[in-house]
């Protein structure tokens, strides 16, 4: 389904927040942010901050559920507070997609069959959300991952791209998401050259996916590298 285009987006040439087509807003990140999770981290784009906690593996229970390699369960939830009109809290149909779109972005990245019989659980809560939340918390969960100590191939990288006033962009805010033409959401595992997740909702020509994967990419290079760099940082001053 077409998106409709109902606010200008795009004013001299910039955009509302005053970055660049293919410019991404402000990073943040930090682990260890959930004392009693086995990993967890924080990822903010912009003013969408999402944290996530892993727990496990555990063992599965009941029995029946147990399979030859751990069972990889995410929980994507919307704070009431996170938006400017409160949300209803629980589980609705959009988190319930959400959470599995993000367990499918994971999955290739985690040696599941290391673990025969377990569980492990990615608990996100989005605490501020303007655009761009699967992604986030994509992120998040990633290092949440590797805090836990579970085995990965790679760290997932994840950023959304869009078309707005006619325009290919990277980043999405609110805004842009909610009024723009069309949005695609992506996450790889970077150094595999690997990608996990391509959603997209609105129309895009052939030639424009092929110019935002490109530019996606880019983006994601730079977020790996602050993904490692953040782990790095965190070990390094037990090493000192």
């Amino acid at each position: 389904m077409s998106k409709s285009n109902k606010i200008d987006l795009i004013v001299g040439g910039k955009r509302l927040d005053g970055r660049d087509f293919f410019e991404v807003r402000e990073i943040e990140m930090k682990v260890n942010v959930v004392n009693n999770a086995d990993g967890s981290a924080m990822v903010r784009f912009g003013n969408t901050t999402a944290i996530a906690a892993v727990y496990g593996p555990r063992l599965l229970l009941p029995k029946f559920l147990q399979e030859e390699k751990a069972v990889l369960r995410c929980r994507y939830n919307m704070t009431p507070f996170s938006t400017d009109e409160r949300k209803t809290p629980g589980h609705d149909r959009r988190s319930i997609e959400l959470s599995k779109v993000i367990k499918s972005a994971l999955e290739p990245a985690i040696f599941l069959e290391d673990f025969p019989k377990t569980r492990i659980d990615v608990f996100i809560d989005i605490v501020q959300a303007d655009g761009s939340t699967r992604v986030a918390s994509i992120n998040a969960a990633s290092l949440a991952l590797a805090m836990a100590g579970i085995p990965m191939r790679d760290l997932v990288v994840a950023c959304t791209a869009g078309k707005i006033n006619g325009c290919l962009v990277l980043d999405l805010n609110g805004k842009e998401d909610n009024f723009g033409e069309a949005d695609l959401s992506f996450a790889m595992m970077y150094s595999k050259n690997r990608v996990t997740l391509l959603q997209t909702d609105g129309e895009f020509s052939y030639e424009e996916i092929e110019i935002l994967i490109k530019e996606l990419k880019k983006a994601c290079e730079k977020i790996y590298e602050m993904q490692k760099s953040t782990l790095k940082d965190y070990y390094q001053k037990y090493v000192e």
